[in-house]
């Protein structure tokens, strides 16, 4: 059932964390020919998938090493809050001019942008490299062929965001109880599930209240700027 559920966390993680991909293939393809774009993403995609694997094993590794689950643990919640709050704006992603710069834009891209994914995921494992691999086989060629798909759900429905965040503040969590030096003080269950949803209540209400927030700033400015054009017009 571990085994089961952390390959499940794998899965909704890669999932939820896609948009990235889809949108950098479609800015770094995006001034080729149709037939070269498809091409773009084929074997752009293979590359960076090689790349997230062998990026997800050595951090694996490198989780053995004390305190640094502590430090993951922490990096991850802050990664589950940004997923909340971000506008995930790629601008800085430039279209290449030919076949080879779009795979290469495509490959160094992911690689940058993944970094949140793989930690996540090394995380989720649990030192369990068959996990690894079986979760990155299953969900990352889903994400890069099916990301137009993954973009439309999350647009339709912005609770799978939700649901992501959590799923990656759950991870931290069990990151951060994980940690050897700290495990005196988590050795009692209720302190150790109390901490697990604390995390997981605390990064959904305050990414929940920093949305709220910024859709009555971005209102207000709307309606700054119509009165602004009605004086202008007047």
């Amino acid at each position: 059932m571990e085994f089961l559920t952390a390959l499940l966390s794998i899965i909704v993680i890669d999932l939820v964390l896609a948009g990235d991909n889809a949108i950098l293939i479609g800015l770094a393809a995006r001034n080729l020919p149709k037939d070269q774009q498809k091409k773009v993403i084929i074997w752009g995609s293979f590359g960076a998938i090689a790349i997230r694997i062998v990026a997800t094993l050595a951090v694996v590794w490198l989780l053995e090493i004390p305190g640094l689950h502590l430090v993951g643990g922490l990096l991850l919640v802050i990664i589950a809050y940004k997923l909340l709050v971000d506008d995930n704006d790629h601008g800085d992603v430039k279209a290449g001019d030919n076949f080879w710069a779009a795979i290469r834009t495509v490959i160094i891209a992911d690689a940058l942008m993944g970094l949140d994914n793989v930690l996540a995921v090394a995380g989720a494992s649990h030192g369990n490299m068959l996990l690894v691999i079986i979760g990155l086989l299953i969900s990352v060629p889903v994400v890069m062929w099916g990301s137009t798909i993954i973009l439309k759900w999350i647009d339709r429905y912005p609770i799978i965001v939700t649901i992501g965040a959590g799923v990656l503040a759950w991870t931290s969590a069990k990151m951060i109880v994980g940690e050897h030096f700290l495990s005196g003080l988590f050795a009692n269950g209720f302190v150790k599930y109390g901490f697990e949803i604390l995390v997981i209540a605390a990064v959904i209400g305050l990414g929940k209240y920093k949305q709220a927030k910024m859709a009555k700033e971005k209102a207000e400015n709307s309606d700054e700027q119509k009165e602004l054009l009605k004086a202008g017009s007047n």
